[in-house]
């Protein structure tokens, strides 16, 4: 357990009084054991607990609800000294690693219960006797009834077998440390200095078939059926309002979304665990057996399935599918890591204060208005929260930024579902304060995307806030069409609006999507004095993205805007405002209101003037179309293919399109006809003469006679919609199966490096190759270290006439000569990504960064010391023999005896130094030949002592793995033997043959079945099973 920084160990001991923690004097204490010194910090409920300074082993346990503070530190730990002590109530009772047969049951029923949580404790192990003393049989021993909240679920079979109960998330010290009144539910994330770590965001809901989390006996509200229950948008579980008090006790909190700036364990924050939850209902299939979850009829309390609110994956709750070791495994975010914001990058930070030492050595100053000015200007650039991402090339992190009035209020139910599947401070609410502190915040975010939902304004109104902060490089938008006409998401292939389509799948399209470029447009308006009229002086927006219009389409709008405004309660569905757009046009027709707009403008583009050309046909629309979409999804500018005199539309050629409407060719819109084009220009001036209706991008008002231009402003970066998705690895996904890179390892020593830093085209020409090395593609260095210093021990011995080694500079075509010499234990990996010269990196920081970041094909490293000795040449993880040298006579012997099973005669030429990767003139290994022979025990003894990578080696002529070899000669205890290894089964020969195919040519159909269960085994664990809630 973590207290102000350092480690508390807790012993405990059953007393007489009950749960108890023994000390000297007072068998009623508690017992903590620091392994640092702790700092003063005053509790006034501190009582009965002693804190010691000795260096305990580390450990932890849940205690009851409450913290433990510190008031003394300096004092070495001395015989009955008491530094502090604090009564504690309602403990529980230590936890234990289990044993085989563990379980506390009654009856056949669970009684402990086990709440999945986003943290992890370390556990403490209870004796024999400690163990005896809380149950047998299912039965409290001693009189000592075990504490309420132990009987939470009574089928948590998985979790509670395993005995382990999950602490909240790591919190701040002064957040542990208080313990004041009931604090009010949050509906929205908080981002203030008092934000607490695990929070859940709780909303009201209706829905029948969402029972208590806490269970049918620890729920204080059973009984009634219709008592008001929240849910949490983020984790997705239910509580009676009635019941939130005791999830606190439990200690049940919500997956952690940001870390504490003043812990000491970055690096176990950087690691980011499953949070395990219970589930009555479950969709999908479980991830370790691969079959469905059975659904429950008529309001089952049977827990099914236990799930992580991260990455989505679900296990049955039951012991063979849920294991012990799965609780501390690490999470890794699922199949859209890529996308998601990990916890720690948010860092939340305490606000600067200066110290009374400091402060009183200051000088005083004369000017009182000086120094308060400074100090304010100070506390205004502090903030509470701040980000430190770690690049990655694999990541393109999304904030989400969601409008939930628009389209219908659907904004709403789309930032609940962005909560579930992302971190819920990545997803924004527009009507919280905008898009430009969450911007401010993100704005050093690598590869950022941004998803705007909602309307065509609210595209605009983060474009425009992305300007205001001159983001470089600006980072691409894309849109979730949440509006009524959707112009701009129809032109980036988004959609005319939301249907429902999962959010899974959406940000899908996010992170695949083509960034292309979008032409905005400045409007400059000047009124005119000379004919002063009712109307604004200014327009609603002074930039736009879509169009700009004025005459009947701006009337009808004006209409719909204005009573909208009035009553907001009847614009609440996307037909009703199309269905009143409709009525307004048809009124506005017959009214006949813009009839003589022609008459009261004058329209000048790029110095040619249309204006004889408007008044002779009469137009009473006017648009200035940016985007090929306009008024939901029609194509005024139509097909240019039979006008020569325009070029094509587009919206990023820094030209706008001057197209004109009759009240027939609007009419005809609609059915895919086209209005009058008049120009495509750079620039415009627009001069009205009397008051006009006019919009800017759907946003209308009433123009009094002024004079407006309209030029290029800038170009924006925005996410198009790909027609169909790529498929990309999963960044950190362990079940996934990334592209594999095959990496040059070269070394550089360090009398080159000094001598040749800042040279880098000359260091790279003197590296000396070391070998070639296959990772992952989202491998880490501390990961590959191990693989470079693998290929040294596995290879050192390997004689070199049983090698061939293709390797040729591709860039000068001349040969480069091995390394002759062992790598030191203290090299280090060198960036060769940078322009100008290779920097070294800390080898403590190597399981910060990614291969793909400091590399492309090759990697260097720098040797700080040269050992003699080893390496003839550069040796290759892809062994070939060689065609010019034939086989030793003892290279010869171990294949023999591979071929005859002769395991003394193997194990004697192995002990002479031949390698057990050497192949015979057909490419056949020492493995192929005994699998094929059904020889286990040579097998066995390639398995144990031999590379993994022997497992998937395949020979020259039929390109057959030792897999392949066994099940063509139907050896079915040495394809076991292979698969339980972790061969391939799916790897195919040279004609496209599996392992499962060459024993249906020989006639095994029951190796065959064999074969094809495994297989579809490893593919459920590889593939993606992402399940919903």
């Amino acid at each position: 357990m973590c207290i102000l920084g350092f480690v508390v160990t807790v012993r405990q001991q059953r007393s007489p009084a009950g749960w108890g923690m023994e000390t000297p004097g007072n068998p009623d204490s508690v017992v903590l054991e620091c392994g640092r010194k702790p700092e003063n910090v005053q509790d006034s409920r501190v009582k009965n607990t002693v804190i010691r300074g000795a260096h305990a082993p580390v450990g932890s346990c849940v205690i009851g609800s409450f913290s433990v503070s510190v008031a003394s530190a300096a004092e070495p730990r001395r015989k009955g000294s008491s530094i502090m002590r604090r009564t504690r109530s309602n403990a529980l009772p230590p936890l234990s690693f289990p044993q085989e047969g563990d379980g506390v049951t009654d009856g056949g029923r669970q009684t402990v219960p086990q709440t999945v949580e986003s943290q992890r404790a370390h556990t403490c192990r209870m004796s024999q006797a400690e163990t005896q003393g809380i149950t047998q049989g299912g039965r409290e021993v001693g009189g000592h009834k075990r504490p309420r909240h132990w009987r939470l679920f009574r089928k948590g079979k998985a979790i509670s077998r395993s005995g382990l109960q999950h602490l909240a998330p790591i919190q701040s010290p002064l957040s542990a440390l208080s313990n004041g009144p009931t604090k009010e539910l949050r509906t929205t994330v908080d981002w203030s200095e008092n934000a607490v770590n695990g929070d859940h965001l709780w909303l009201e809901t209706n829905c029948s078939g969402d029972l208590c989390y806490l269970g049918e006996e620890t729920c204080l509200v059973k009984i009634a059926k219709s008592a008001p229950r929240r849910k949490c948008a983020v984790c997705k579980i239910v509580v009676h309002t009635a019941c939130m008090e005791q999830l606190d006790k439990i200690n049940f909190r919500c997956k952690p979304t940001f870390r504490e700036g003043s812990s000491r364990c970055l690096r176990d924050q950087n690691l980011l665990r499953h949070h395990w939850v219970h589930r009555r209902r479950q969709e999908g299939k479980c991830r370790q057996c691969g079959k469905s979850f059975q659904q429950k009829f008529f309001h089952s309390k049977e827990i099914v399935a236990i799930s992580c609110s991260w990455c989505k994956q679900a296990f049955h709750n039951k012991v063979t599918c849920f294991m012990l070791h799965q609780i501390e495994e690490p999470c890794s975010l699922g199949a859209h890591a890529g996308v998601i914001v990990p916890p720690s990058w948010i860092i939340k930070v305490r606000k600067p204060q200066s110290s009374f030492k400091n402060s009183s050595r200051r000088k005083k100053r004369t000017s009182f208005k000086r120094r308060t000015s400074k100090k304010g200007t100070d506390e205004s650039k502090w903030r509470p929260f701040l980000l430190k991402p770690l690049p990655s090339p694999l990541m393109k992190p999304v904030l989400v930024f969601v409008n939930p009035k628009s389209g219908g209020n659907q904004g709403t139910k789309v930032l609940q579902m962005f909560m579930w599947i992302l971190n819920p401070r990545q997803v924004f609410d527009l009507s919280q304060g905008g898009p430009r502190e969450a911007l401010e915040l993100y704005k050093k975010v690598p590869n950022l995307r941004i998803l705007a939902c909602g309307g065509d304004g609210t595209v605009g109104w983060v474009l425009s806030a992305l300007d205001e902060l001159q983001m470089n490089p600006q980072p691409p938008v894309a849109v979730l069409p949440l509006g009524t006409g959707n112009d701009l998401a129809r032109t980036l292939n988004w959609g005319g609006g939301y249907t429902d389509e999962p959010v899974a799948k959406i940000l899908c399209h996010v992170e695949d999507g083509t960034v292309v470029q979008l032409d905005r447009w400045n409007l400059q308006v000047e009124r005119s004095p000379a004919h002063p009229e009712e109307g604004t002086q200014k327009l609603p927006l002074n930039v736009f993205n879509n169009y700009f219009s004025l005459g009947f389409d701006a009337h009808v709008t004006l209409e719909f805007h204005e009573s909208r405004e009035a009553n907001p309660e009847k614009f609440n569905s996307r037909f009703r405002n199309k269905m009143f757009y409709a009525g307004a046009a048809f009124s506005d027709f017959l009214q006949r209101s813009s009839r003589d707009l022609s008459k009261h403008v004058r329209v000048v583009c790029d110095g040619t003037d249309l204006t004889p050309k408007i008044q002779e046909l009469k137009f009473q629309c006017i648009v200035f179309l940016n985007i090929p979409r306009y008024c939901a999804g029609t194509m005024p500018w139509g097909n240019t293919g039979d006008h020569r005199d325009f070029e094509p539309q587009r919206h990023d050629d820094g030209c706008i399109e001057v197209i004109g409407f009759t009240m027939a060719s609007l009419a005809a819109l609609q059915v895919g006809g086209h209005g009058e084009r008049l120009h495509q220009c750079r620039e415009v001036t627009l001069t009205t003469f009397k008051t006009v209706p006019v919009q800017v991008d759907g946003e209308p008002c009433r123009l009094a006679p002024s004079t407006l231009r309209i030029s290029l402003r800038n170009q924006a970066n925005m996410v198009q919609k790909s027609k169909r998705r790529t498929s990309v690895p999963l960044l950190n996904d362990p079940h996934s199966v990334p592209d594999r890179l095959r990496l040059r390892v070269n070394r550089i020593s360090l009398q080159e490096y000094d001598k040749l830093q800042f040279d880098k085209e000359s260091l790279r020409d003197i590296s000396t190759p070391v070998g070639i090395v296959v990772v992952r593609g989202d491998c880490d260095l501390e990961t590959c270290r191990l693989y470079i210093d693998r290929l040294q021990e596995d290879l050192h011995q390997a004689p070199s006439g049983a090698h061939r080694v293709h390797y040729q500079d591709e860039t000068r075509c001349l040969p480069r000569p091995g390394s002759a010499h062992r790598l030191s234990p203290n090299w280090i990996f060198l960036d060769s990504t940078s322009a100008d010269r290779f920097y070294r990196i800390d080898k403590a920081q190597e399981h910060l960064h990614f291969v793909t970041e400091i590399c492309q094909d090759e990697v260097f490293i720098l040797d700080h010391e040269v050992l003699t000795g080893g390496l003839p040449g550069m040796p290759d993880l892809v062994v070939e023999p060689s065609s010019g040298t034939p086989l030793t006579t003892d290279e010869q012997a171990l294949l023999t005896a591979a071929s005859v099973g002769n395991l003394q005669l193997f194990s004697s030429s192995w002990g002479r130094g031949v390698s057990l990767l050497v192949r015979n003139s057909g490419g056949c290994s020492a493995l192929h030949l005994a699998a094929q022979h059904g020889n286990m025990e040579i097998v066995g003894f390639i398995l144990e002592h031999a590379s993994k990578l022997i497992l998937d080696l395949t020979d020259g002529e039929t390109g057959e793995t030792a897999l392949h070899k066994a099940a063509s000669q139907r050896q079915q205890a040495a394809c076991r033997l292979l698969v339980d290894a972790g061969a391939s089964l799916s790897k195919a020969n040279f004609q496209g043959k599996t392992p499962k195919d060459k024993a249906q040519e020989s006639g095994d159909s029951e190796l065959a079945s064999y074969l094809e269960s495994r297989q579809q085994y490893q593919t459920i664990s590889h593939e993606d099973l992402e399940t919903a809630v």
